[in-house]
């Protein structure tokens, strides 16, 4: 590039919202960056998060060349280079697969990896050569619970009913801070605005949830819950609707099963049952379902909040009950399914065979080997991975890998998991920086700045609020020697195959992509690799997966029969992407359960139900005790985030939030520092008094303590904050999706003297 002034339009990586840019440059330096007006998805929008690109860009700590230790587990990292460390990959990892097995390799794929398409499309073929039922990710931090519900309701995990806001008269909103997010598992900019949109119109947002959030603070009402019961208020609110005479289930109707069963399964929640533990009132229940009828067009969404917790499947699936019993599924202003152009199984993968009916979804094709837990999705939870580490026998995890996660910090019991990191024969970790996982590494492969690689939104499409294609180039080159991240990906996949380190990563990625076209039965592969010649790597999959998507140009059979459709070639020439309109009825074709229906009453989330029920009698707690939850900040997403100038100026953010009553009744003061322990885990934190937590409730956000020896994260050490998960317990899991529990758990909090008092 020259020195002149050029303007870059960019797909935001940093959170799901994905906001399209517009970034400005001259020469190697950036010099704005600004919401891109003519993105079809973000119309100009973006968050503090976009900004500090060019800081993430720009970062010293980011790592550019790889880190081993050359002399053993106990030696330092130091710099090498790309063919050092793969030789030592090479020379280590078969070695421990060959004394113990294909499931003595572990592997974890972190939050990141889902906004690097090369990361995420590649990840496939490494697990697949990997060979191991070892399969560990953030999923089971935050969404599992989501996808095993809609899986069992509606045939595949990612058929996730999505609200269809800029439509809707009434929306309900538990557990989950849009406003802060701006969606999760729902890819929806700016929802500030289009919360604004819909109250401007004469309709009504109405958020529950144990601290009145920044979504609560733009809603027109506004419940406080008993963290960890929302099981009982949404159970009650599905009674209400069976025994006031409320059920209309609209032009759905006819696809679904199961409704009598509902109604048998919930007739001992009443609202008179749960309110007391709830702590909201029966009568405000009540209403809530008559609001959410009388509505004409209404629809509820869940998030962190309901997934995080005990109950977070039975959570998720009462969400889709209330919105299917109200007659608003696959209906506008309701909740709708996105027809995403390119890599989503219901418009492509399943569409072969009969529309409308498929093989479901199953759990359990194996399980944890010292738990017992049941394989879901074909991962494990993991907060089972450190047992499975420390615990020796045939299967024991010898060797891991981990690509963009960093569960020390993001997962339950954070010194546990370190430690046992500590006991690996080798580790070796893709990531840009040196942070809390990877420093315990013997081998640290760096992946490129986000602005040196083109970018395609693999999964999100899939939960956007309204149907588009985007794709946007590399700002930069990268540096010369450095292998982009999908190779690498590749080369470890070769070493897996007894291939070596210096196998020829292009011709096996020829060799990989042909073996996928023979076995989804391509009646003319090889015109079908000519047809895409003009891309290589993930760009070449992105090309044949839109090409083959609903709508593109076909390579698939016939051949080529929709000339005028979508191919990457023409949505790389539309800076701003391809709008393909709002969302549109999907039922019943999009259907995937073997009845060929939505199935309202899957029979592992009714053999739940009575572990809810026996719970509801249960104490609520010792006295003393108080019960803890997260927050998120619109300026901090990932862990990795607090090493940004611009995201970690101002205030500080990890600080824990309690009402003014809890904190006279405990000595606490504005301030001051307060004690959190459970049993014999504690931390330390600052104190803000804060009349928008529920009384009995404080909060603490998560992703923090970077004040581990060997991470290399300058700024963010700086103002290290402490890990909200070392107080979680890694035993705590909802049993149907192996999700943690990181909310509602109780702690004690007790106020530190001051030095000198």
């Amino acid at each position: 590039m020259t020195d002149a002034a050029q303007s870059h339009y960019r797909i935001c990586p940093l959170c799901e919202a994905c906001c399209g840019l517009e970034l400005r440059t001259e020469g190697q330096r950036i010099t704005s960056i600004r919401g891109f007006e003519a993105d079809v998805l973000s119309a100009g929008y973006l968050c503090p998060k976009a900004v500090a690109l060019k800081d993430l860009h720009e970062d010293p700590d980011r790592l550019r060349q790889p880190l081993i230790r050359r002399h053993g587990r106990n030696s330092p990292l130091e710099p090498a280079s790309w063919d050092e460390a793969f030789a030592l990959i090479a020379q280590r990892l078969p070695a421990v697969t060959a004394a113990h097995g294909r499931d003595a390799l572990a592997l974890v794929l972190g939050n990141p990896a889902a906004h690097k398409m090369g990361l995420l499309l590649y990840f496939a073929r490494l697990l697949r050569a990997a060979g191991t039922r070892n399969f560990f990710s953030a999923s089971t931090l935050d969404q599992m619970p989501k996808q095993l519900q809609s899986g069992l309701m509606f045939g595949h995990w990612l058929s996730l009913a999505l609200p269809d806001i800029e439509r809707t008269d009434y929306m309900l909103v538990i557990g989950a801070n849009p406003v802060a997010s701006n969606g999760s598992m729902w890819t929806v900019p700016d929802f500030r605005g289009k919360a604004k949109a819909l109250r401007a119109r004469g309709g009504k947002l109405v958020v529950i949830d144990p601290r009145r959030s920044e979504t609560a603070e733009v809603a027109d009402a506004h419940h406080f819950i008993r963290p960890g019961t929302d099981v009982f208020l949404l159970a009650a609110m599905v009674n209400t609707l069976f025994a006031e005479g409320l059920i209309r289930l609209g032009p759905a109707a006819p696809w679904l099963a199961g409704v009598d069963s509902v109604r048998d399964a919930v007739a001992g929640f009443t609202p008179e049952a749960v309110a007391g533990r709830c702590g909201i009132a029966a009568d405000s229940i009540r209403q809530l379902a008559r609001d959410l009828a009388a509505a004409p067009r209404a629809c509820v969404y869940g998030r962190i909040g309901t997934c995080t917790q005990a109950y977070g499947t039975l959570v998720s699936w009462l969400i889709d009950l209330l919105n299917t019993l109200t007659g608003n599924l696959d209906q506008p202003g309701g909740v709708m399914f996105a027809q995403a152009p390119a890599f989503a199984a219901n418009t492509v993968a399943n569409t072969a065979g009969q529309p409308g009916v498929g093989r479901g979804v199953t759990t359990g094709r194996h399980h944890g080997r010292v738990s017992g837990a049941p394989e879901v999705f074909g991962e494990l939870p993991i907060v089972q991975l450190a047992e499975e580490i420390e615990t020796a026998g045939p299967g024991q995890v010898r060797a891991l890998i981990v690509i963009a996660g960093n569960p020390v910090l993001s997962a339950p019991n954070g010194p546990r998991i370190a430690a046992a990191l500590d006991q690996l024969e080798f580790m070796v970790s893709l990531d840009i920086y040196c942070n809390e996982t990877a420093r315990h590494a013997d081998v640290i492969l760096p992946g490129l700045s986000p602005l040196q690689e083109s970018h395609y939104d693999v999964p999100f499409p899939q939960f956007s609020h309204r149907n588009q294609a985007r794709y946007s180039a590399a700002v930069f080159a990268p540096p010369a020697g450095q292998p982009p991240e999908w190779q690498n990906l590749l080369r470890l996949t070769a070493i897996l195959q007894g291939r070596g380190a210096t196998a020829d990563v292009l011709a096996l990625d020829d060799e990989l992509l042909a073996d996928d076209l023979r076995r989804a039965g391509a009646a003319q592969p090889d015109a079908m690799l000519q047809a895409l010649s003009a891309w290589s790597g993930p760009e070449r999959l992105v090309d044949l997966a839109l090409r083959n998507g609903p709508y593109g140009d076909k390579l698939g059979d016939p051949f080529g029969d929709q000339p005028d459709g979508m191919n990457l070639a023409k949505l790389a020439a539309a800076p701003g992407g391809i709008d393909l309109g709002p969302l549109q009825p999907r039922l019943p074709e999009l259907l995937r359960t073997p009845s060929g229906r939505v199935e309202l009453a899957p029979p592992l989330l009714l053999a739940d139900l009575p572990r809810a029920w026996a719970d509801l009698a249960a104490a609520n707690g010792q006295p003393g005790q108080m019960l803890i939850i997260g927050r998120r900040d619109t300026r901090s997403n990932n862990s990795w985030m607090h090493n940004l100038p611009t995201l970690a100026k101002g205030p500080e953010r990890c600080t824990l939030l309690v009402h003014p009553a809890d904190a006279e009744r405990l000595g606490l003061s504005d301030g001051g520092l307060a004690r959190v322990s459970r049993g014999a885990a504690s931390l330390q934190a600052p104190v803000v008094l804060s009349a928008a937590m529920m009384p009995g409730v404080v909060s603490l956000p998560h992703g923090w303590g970077h004040d581990l020896a060997g991470s290399r994260l300058g700024l963010a050490s700086l103002r290290p904050g402490v890990n909200l998960n070392v107080l979680l317990d890694d035993g705590l899991i909802d049993p149907l999706s192996g999700n943690a529990v990181l909310s509602g758990v109780a702690v004690q909090v007790e106020a530190v003297a001051a030095v000198g008092a």
